[in-house]
């Protein structure tokens, strides 16, 4: 009877014990999901951000992750600059409040700038960090507020490609360009050069993702104006490997015309 009772209790305390670890496994198993759920930031559109600037009452912080030469030559009305790269030094620059919503911007989707920014911000205690993922080059082609500084509209030296070079290009590596047509649907649905993928210069920014910034990218439109203005968002973008083009030239040399 002695051990049937000593087997009972020990068997009572393996359970207590199981029941123990189950709960201690379970709470931290939650609070590393709730840890890895407070590091992602919340990802806003350029029209949501608008909104909260135009609508929200409590403080919100606007702030540019870029460095301070971009953030010298455009940035969103009424936005800091604290750059990801020299944070430490300028995060004094953040409210003391950390309960106050702190929204980071950068060169767009593929730039990762503000999400490194509000991860370091959240781990400086800031509870309210969003990231405008879609950054700069889209809040600028959407036509809302900015600041413009002296060397906002400074004119900049295209890389360009004659037609006969483009066409050699294309032949030699085919897998490593991607050709743009900059030109409305309806021009480029009428005849575009073969193998070119449409992103109007009105939205290009916005429909960029699709580029690979590892691969050569050429633009062209008619007559230079509107590829001039997606080179330029690509240099914004980050874009390094970047090429102007004319559908003129290409059509007076008689090269084929898709449609």
């Amino acid at each position: 009877m002695l051990l049937k009772h000593n087997y009972n209790i020990e068997v009572m305390m393996m359970k207590k014990i199981f029941l123990i670890f189950l709960l201690l496994s379970c709470w931290v198993i939650s609070g590393n999901a709730t840890a890895a759920t407070n590091d992602q930031a919340a990802i806003i559109t350029a029209d949501e951000l608008k909104a909260i600037l135009d609508t929200d009452n409590t403080p919100v912080v606007v702030i540019d992750a870029r460095n301070p030469e971009e953030f010298q030559e455009v940035h969103i009305k009424g936005a800091i600059n604290v750059p990801v790269s020299n944070f430490q030094e300028f995060k004094n620059l953040l409210p003391h409040d950390k309960s106050v919503k702190l929204i980071f911007y950068c060169n767009g989707v593929k730039c990762g700038k503000s999400k490194r920014a509000a991860r370091k911000a959240a781990e400086e205690g800031y509870t309210n960090t969003i990231v405008y993922a879609a950054g700069m080059p889209v809040w600028e082609e959407k036509g809302y507020p900015i600041y413009a500084g002296p060397d906002y509209e400074k004119h900049i030296e295209t890389t360009k490609f004659t037609p006969i070079e483009l066409q050699d290009l294309i032949k030699k590596d085919r897998a490593g360009t991607v050709v743009v047509d900059v030109r409305d649907p309806q021009e480029y649905a009428e005849g575009h050069i073969p193998g070119a993928i449409n992103i109007p210069s009105e939205i290009f920014a916005s429909k960029s993702d699709v580029l690979d910034k590892e691969k050569k990218i050429v633009v062209y439109c008619n007559s230079g104006g509107r590829s001039y203005n997606a080179y330029r968002k690509l240099m914004k973008l980050g874009y390094e490997n970047i090429f102007q083009s004319l559908y003129f030239d290409w059509q007076q040399k008689g090269l084929p015309v898709e449609k």
